[in-house]
């Protein structure tokens, strides 16, 4: 098994030759590009393709990538593995719109490119495989508003501006909120997927608004986390606030597993299984998915590989659920 991980392109360029298309018999050089690694869920979605039977039968060498949050760097990452000639790219990327110029750049070298957890405005894609983000703020934003009982005031907290996690969820928070005409949102703004950006958000916003805030739909769960530090720190209950993120990472499994807030779990490992085997079938026509979330989730059937687009199933984090979800990450 071969992985790397790089953080520039400049890094990535010493020691390695570039080079058309891999033979048969030799492995393919598949690229794992996320959007940022500082956070656990994209982390979990990274890790999860060295654990793919291609990479660790040594027929894939996969590179992950780390786009720093920033979609230039991304694009530059693009043009180095263009240049190093390699043979397709499972792309998560920071920039719906930006990102539609890297996915261009490599189907022009002939390199097809799969999205996989956040979309790109292109038509250019092999195919993609995440989850429908517009079911998932819709489910995280009900799940406040119920707690409420469609009344009291709420908060949002986004996204990255641009990225389509922020653009799709947004949509479904606010499908949610057309449902509960009296709640007003008194706030929302981005905190660029981090907790200690919501954090700052979240006292900023009890500041100026103190208990008028009843709910909290903050767009991941490192954000919902990052609010819920924000009211502990300024002396108040978190059971009188209704909270809710996105993702399932640890700490919000183990905050839901204490009431604190809700969450929806999103299987960022099934979407980079899902999305290698894509990318391997897009380079070698014959062959044959080998990783096992086609049969876990046969609502998503494989065939052949030739769909456009596959959506990994949401899981809803629940008192009943969350110590075997828990235990999966041991």
């Amino acid at each position: 098994m071969t992985m790397k991980i790089m953080m520039t392109a400049s890094a990535l360029a010493l020691g390695v030759s570039a080079g058309a298309a891999s033979a048969q018999d030799e492995p393919l050089k598949i690229g794992l590009a996320a959007y940022g690694l500082n956070a656990e869920f994209m982390q979990l979605w990274s890790a999860a393709g060295e654990t793919h039977p291609a990479v660790k039968s040594g027929m894939v060498e996969l590179t992950i990538f780390d786009g720093r949050y920033d979609a230039l760097v991304q694009q530059d990452q693009f043009e180095t593995m263009i240049t190093q000639g390699f043979d397709a790219i499972v792309f998560a990327p920071m920039d719906v719109e930006a990102g539609a110029t890297a996915v261009q750049l490599a189907v022009d070298a002939g390199i097809p490119v799969v999205g996989s957890n956040a979309r790109v405005n292109s038509d250019q894609l092999t195919a993609y495989v995440g989850s429908d983000d517009v079911e998932a703020g819709y489910l995280e934003a009900k799940a406040v508003l119920d707690k409420m009982e469609c009344q009291g005031d709420v908060v949002i907290i986004e996204g990255p501006i641009g990225q389509s996690g922020e653009i799709q969820r947004g949509e479904g928070n606010e499908k949610a909120l057309v449902e509960c005409p009296d709640v007003s949102v008194l706030e929302r703004q981005t905190a660029n997927w981090s907790r200690a950006e919501a954090q700052s958000l979240m006292e900023n916003w009890l500041t100026a608004h103190g208990t008028d805030i009843k709910g909290v739909i903050a767009q991941n769960d490192e954000m919902a986390l990052g609010a819920i530090e924000a009211i502990k720190a300024a002396g108040l209950d978190v059971s009188d606030f209704a909270i809710a993120g996105v993702d399932g990472v640890t700490d919000a499994l183990n905050a839901v597993k204490q009431g604190e807030m809700a969450s929806i779990l999103q299987d960022g490992e099934a979407q980079a299984l899902g999305a290698i085997d894509v990318a391997i079938k897009a380079v070698r026509p014959d062959y044959e998915p080998m990783s096992g979330i086609w049969e876990e989730y046969p609502e998503m059937p494989w065939n052949d590989g030739a769909d456009t687009e596959y959506n990994v199933p949401w899981t809803p984090v629940t008192a009943e659920n969350v110590d075997a979800l828990l235990a999966e990450r041991q």
